[in-house]
C-alpha cells in the first residue's frame, strides 16, 4: 500500500491562555504557544496529492464527486470540515477506497505528531 506524503505543514502553532486567566491579569500573563495538529488541514492536503497523483484536476473530481469547484477546493486547502459523504464521494470520483484516504491521513498525523514532538524536545 503505498502512502501519499503531504507537501505542504500540517501543524498549527496556536497560543493558548492558562486556565487560570482573569480579566485582570490578561496583559500580564504569558501566553504559551502549543501545537495542533487539525484533521482538516490533513485530510484536505492528503485529497489533494490523490488528486494531483491521479493527474486529475480539480474541475474535473469535482463534478464526478457532485461537488461544488469552490467547496472542494477549500476542502483541499484544509480550511473547511468534509461530511463523511463528501469523503465517500471525493474517494469514488478518485477511484480509491475510504480505508486508503484515512490510511494516509492516520499516516500523516502520526508524521506530523512526531516532528511537533521532536521540535518541542530540542527546544528544551
Amino acid at each position: 500500500m503505498k502512502t501519499t506524503v503531504a507537501t505542504k505543514p500540517l501543524i498549527h502553532t496556536v497560543k493558548i491562555a492558562p486556565a487560570s486567566l482573569t480579566a485582570s491579569n490578561v496583559a500580564a500573563a504569558e501566553v504559551a504557544p502549543a501545537v495542533r495538529i487539525l484533521f482538516r488541514v490533513v485530510l484536505g492536503s492528503v485529497l489533494r496529492a490523490r488528486r494531483q497523483e491521479t493527474g486529475r484536476t480539480l474541475r474535473e473530481v469535482s463534478r464526478a464527486a457532485q461537488v461544488s469547484l469552490g467547496y472542494l477546493s477549500e476542502i483541499e486547502r484544509g480550511q473547511k470540515e468534509a461530511s463523511s459523504e463528501l469523503v465517500a464521494s471525493v474517494c469514488r470520483a478518485l477511484g480509491l477506497q475510504q480505508s486508503q484516504i484515512f490510511g494516509d491521513v492516520a499516516t500523516q498525523m502520526a508524521l506530523a505528531e512526531m516532528t511537533s514532538e521532536l521540535s518541542v524536545a530540542q527546544r528544551n
